[in-house]
């Protein structure tokens, strides 16, 4: 049995009596913590005075975890703790007490969540961290579980006790969305400090925690790729069938986004900033286009030539603004270009969302398109999360302590109803089976609903047999 007993971590410049005792394990530097916004090479320093600093405890609440992986032991960061909307450089330093157990070191297990980069200081010497600080900005990168060995020459030694001053330098850039959140900025999870043993077991734990995290995001790409293939199969049967290739296209970059979400936490090759470049705003963009194209097709309106129009307007105001929307790329823009190229990056998703309530409005039947209805509102889920976070549909649940991810969930609804939707399609094509009218084009004749006589005209050609651009 792993039993662990603290008496007290002081967080002043000076040590009190009490001490940290290990048995076997580790324990959490919970705090109290002393903490300073701004940046000083001199807080690195062990006798520096740091009593003036406010106090910080990172300890967590029963059951807490983030929002977003669904990390356990996850607390509020700075903002949450009257730092709102500040970003830049902070740190946080405790003296530590341990009994002196005659070991050649102790081991700390770095913090599990930081937002956005951090440097690990033990009495002054620099022992490694996340993120490239010899930038400025700093470069920064996935915060990954991290173990730092602080040997014996890193401890004060006062007869059957050991200290040492342990600080994090820590960096919050601006444009990143952990800048503008309420709880944003800081350390999340508390680092671990105990025995090898003991640290190198939580250590494997957070790992197992990330890699639990990551596992439905690794997985489901290849689901979404089967049906890519399972699309494109039907080319051969109608080659002028636009719907096919178009979803297709959204399949792939739909499993490149979700991909995408393990390799950046877990492989460590992906900055920030290439993540913003290649996530954000290419698979994304070209992600709402193919979403939009690959309903229009589905629907047989390839005639409303205006709709291809927008949605490739669309797709290259998206492509432009969504770069020059954060600071994080271009820190030196001014603020009111960033607005504003934030302001059209909002206007070109809320058209995109616009298109596909216009098409399904269009190609609305009364009967015979529930699996297609059903395809395309649990798609958008995913496509249009952010519109659902701005109106506070929380991105994870938590039923029975387990964490259940909104986009997970509707993710693998969406593959499940469009096979059934693709294999009515394929069904279609069997001999004996009437082609006209047959899946999309099921529609009943009956008058368009008011966008101006040519569309009603373009529809009207499009009832009972398949068009094509």
């Amino acid at each position: 049995m792993i039993t662990i007993s603290l008496l007290q971590v002081s967080a002043g410049a000076k040590a009190e009596d009490s001490v940290l005792t290990f048995g076997p394990a580790a324990v959490a530097l919970n705090g109290p913590w002393r903490f300073h916004v701004g940046d000083d090479p001199r807080w690195a320093d062990s006798n520096f005075d740091d009593s003036s600093w406010e106090t910080v405890d990172l300890t967590p609440k029963p059951g807490a975890h983030d929002g977003d992986g669904g990390l356990t032991n996850y607390t509020s960061g700075w903002a949450a703790r009257g730092h709102t909307g500040y970003s830049g450089f902070a740190w946080y330093r405790m003296t530590v007490r341990v009994a002196d157990s005659g070991a050649d070191s102790l081991w700390l297990a770095g913090p599990a969540l930081v937002d956005s980069a951090y440097q690990l200081y033990v009495d002054g010497h620099l022992l490694g961290g996340i993120g490239d600080f010899s930038r400025t900005p700093p470069g920064v990168m996935a915060i990954q579980p991290r173990l730092f060995g602080l040997p014996r020459d890193l401890w004060v030694a006062n007869g059957q006790h050991l200290s040492t001053v342990i600080a994090f330098r820590v960096a919050l850039l601006k444009g990143t969305s952990a800048s503008t959140a309420a709880d944003g900025g800081g350390i999340h999870i508390a680092p671990v400090l105990g025995t090898e043993a003991g640290v190198r077991n939580h250590y494997r734990l957070q790992w197992l925690e990330k890699a639990e995290a990551f596992a439905v995001d690794a997985t489901e790409p290849v689901f979404l790729l089967i049906l890519a293939v399972m699309a494109l199969s039907m080319l051969p049967f109608d080659p002028k069938d636009h719907f096919n290739m178009w979803i297709a296209a959204v399949l792939v970059l739909l499993g490149a986004a979700w991909f995408n979400q393990p390799l950046f936490w877990m492989a460590h090759f992906e900055s920030l900033k290439d993540f913003v470049v290649w996530r954000l705003t290419i698979i994304d963009g070209l992600l709402l286009g193919a979403w939009i194209m690959a309903w229009r097709a589905a629907f047989a309106l390839q005639r409303l030539r205006w709709v291809g129009l927008a949605c490739a307007s669309l797709t290259l105001m998206y492509l432009i603004a969504r770069p020059l929307s954060t600071p994080l790329l271009l820190p030196d823009l001014p603020h009111a270009v960033t607005s504003g190229f934030a302001a059209a990056l909002r206007t070109s998703r809320l058209g995109f969302l616009v298109l596909l309530l216009i098409l399904m409005w269009l190609g609305y039947a009364p009967r015979g398109r529930w699996v297609l209805y059903l395809t395309i509102l649990t798609g958008s889920v995913t496509v249009f999360g952010r519109e659902l976070n701005e109106i506070g549909v929380p991105g994870i649940w938590f039923p029975y302590g387990v964490g259940l991810s909104r986009s997970e969930c509707a993710n693998a609804a969406f593959a499940a109803i469009l096979f059934i939707y693709l294999i009515q399609r394929l069904w279609s094509f069997a001999p004996g089976v009437r082609q006209t009218p047959r899946l999309p084009n099921d529609r009943p004749n009956r008058p368009s609903r008011s966008l101006g006589t040519s569309i009603a005209g373009e529809r009207a050609d499009s009832i009972s047999t398949r068009t094509h651009e």
